[in-house]
């Protein structure tokens, strides 16, 4: 389908500039932006990339990861083919990084899709969905109305402008935070955008959306103490509410010569972000300790998980049942 992009401005000689995220590709005739989805036609930016699809799954919440968000439902997950990032340890970089096979999904067709399949809402995920903002927003538009809730997996890299209008349409995000360092983004990922990373995290936050975080524990390069207490720190500071999930490395696509992050890393950056987060989880390795939801104030558990199986939920009222602590979760 074409369909003409939104936020960009002509340039001479045919040329565009897009301005959907801080990358701001200066676009000639017939050539794409770095995301590969945001084509310059005779002077025009298209969303050459509109609802052209390289997955259609049902999913469990939990694997987004959305720990507090509907647990044990499950949710209809589709993904574009492309990424404002070039992350040399990308786990889906097939998807991200190289053009496959898609195809068509109508938002129309994809809502009835969700309905269908019970889906508690339709989550944008696999790749960088934010590269698909149009096609978000229609799709929102279309489903929102009929009850489904709208989900984004997101690097949270985007324009102010464009998020503001994005926001009111989502309901929850779980936002991947590489780490609080911009030469990070710059040497690993081919962009300094780390201060929009934070916006975005941010502005979700205040605007009412479901907001939950990932880390990426990469041994050697965002894996220090220091970091960590600043992404804990931050984090915090935002609102100590706010779920954490740190995720194990292990090697992959052009970062293969790195060892899986150390059990013990993952266990120093759990125990240190307790202090002063309330919810903190780890991905990546069995352990059901570190996937259950425990009561903040009394330690009991509240939500017990067993990898992607449907979880044990012992709660009351969204409270503890055993001190009545109010738990943030949407059910």
């Amino acid at each position: 389908m074409k369909k003409e992009a939104l936020y960009w401005q002509p340039l001479e000689e045919e040329k565009v500039k897009c301005l959907l995220c801080p990358r701001e590709c200066v676009i000639r005739p017939g050539k794409r932006g770095h995301c590969r989805v945001r084509l310059n036609h005779g002077g025009t930016l298209y969303a050459d990339g509109y609802g052209q699809t390289i997955s259609l799954s049902m999913d469990p919440i939990e694997k987004k990861p959305l720990y507090h968000f509907y647990p044990g439902s499950y949710i209809l997950s589709v993904g574009p083919n492309g990424c404002n990032l070039s992350c040399v340890f990308c786990q889906n970089w097939e998807i991200s990084q190289t053009n496959v096979p898609t195809k068509y999904v109508s938002p129309e067709k994809l809502v009835d899709w969700a309905i269908y399949h019970q889906s508690v809402g339709v989550a944008f995920t696999y790749s960088e969905p934010l590269i698909w903002f149009e096609y978000i927003l229609d799709v929102a538009k279309a489903g929102r109305p009929k009850g489904l809730k709208i989900v984004l997996v997101t690097n949270g890299i985007i324009n102010p402008e464009p998020l503001e209008d994005l926001l009111p349409w989502v309901d929850a995000m779980n936002v991947d935070l590489k780490s609080m360092r911009n030469e990070f983004y710059r040497e690993l990922c081919q962009g300094p955008f780390k201060d929009t990373v934070l916006h975005t995290i941010e502005r979700g936050h205040k605007a009412g959306i479901h907001i939950e975080v990932t880390n990426l524990i990469i041994p050697g390069y965002n894996d220090s103490q220091t970091e960590l207490q600043e992404l804990i720190d931050w984090i915090a500071s935002v609102s100590p509410r706010i779920p954490l999930h740190f995720s194990r490395f292990f090697p992959h696509y052009q970062l293969r010569d790195v060892p899986p992050t150390p059990t013990e890393t993952l266990t120093m950056a759990r125990e240190m972000a307790l202090k002063k987060l309330k919810y903190v989880y780890v991905g990546n390795v069995w352990n059901r300790e570190w996937d259950t939801t425990y009561c903040p104030k009394c330690r009991e558990a509240l939500i017990i998980r067993e990898g992607y199986t449907t979880p044990i939920i012992n709660l009351k009222d969204k409270s503890c049942p055993r001190c009545g602590e109010s738990i943030p979760l949407i059910l």
